[in-house]
């Protein structure tokens, strides 16, 4: 058994670096595009995103205080995952920066939005997939003490799907093609995937 490095969150992790998001880790990168009810398209990244049901799919962001893309989402029921590749990268991490209520990600970005068809919120036209969700619930977290914490769980199902056909290889989805990457350790930490390898599930 291997020395370990033990703690009590409460206590502190005594380490340069909290380690919880590089244990966490690799992480897909929720790219979601929303739009206000008066109209106004928001994108922002969100590095706690993940499927989280497959019938129907369904997919989940977790949203760090009352931002523009939780109060989107709540008033009119819909947001996009756009698919963050190395390509785009650059770009995503542009839609980070933030920006007086009202103002553009997408412009900032020079990123072209493209529409979709089940939703209002556009999608980003370069983007190799995303996927088109209805808003299921949104849950504020507690804590184990019954306090209220300041984060949000967005559940979305997946309504609608579109695929850059150039990414599909004998029918699947090959996210090496598409170059998509994920979020890692700490604030600059990001990984591509260039590889993969199989192993198929054991028979009962």
């Amino acid at each position: 058994m291997p020395e370990t490095h033990f703690y009590e969150v409460a206590a502190g992790h005594r380490l340069p670096h909290d380690p919880f998001k590089a244990i966490v880790a690799p992480r897909p990168i929720g790219w979601i595009s929303t739009v206000s009810v008066n109209g106004r398209v928001n994108l922002a990244p969100y590095s706690f995103f993940n499927g989280v049901c497959d019938r129907p799919p369904m997919v989940m962001f977790s949203s760090s205080g009352r931002k523009d893309t939780l109060r989107n989402v709540q008033e009119t029921g819909e947001f996009v995952c756009n698919l963050a590749t190395r390509r785009l990268a650059e770009a995503m991490n542009e839609t980070c920066r933030p920006l007086p209520h009202g103002e553009s990600e997408m412009e900032l970005a020079n990123l072209e939005s493209a529409p979709c068809r089940l939703v209002k919120p556009p999608r980003v036209a370069a983007s190799p997939a995303a996927m088109e969700c209805k808003l299921v619930q949104v849950l504020q977290l507690p804590t184990i003490e019954g306090s209220m914490t300041e984060s949000f769980v967005v559940i979305g199902q997946v309504v609608a799907v579109h695929i850059a056909t150039m990414c599909l290889r004998d029918g699947l989805f090959d996210m090496t093609l598409a170059g998509t990457i994920a979020r890692c350790g700490y604030a600059a930490d990001y990984q591509e995937t260039s590889s993969l390898f199989q192993m198929p599930r054991p028979r009962p």
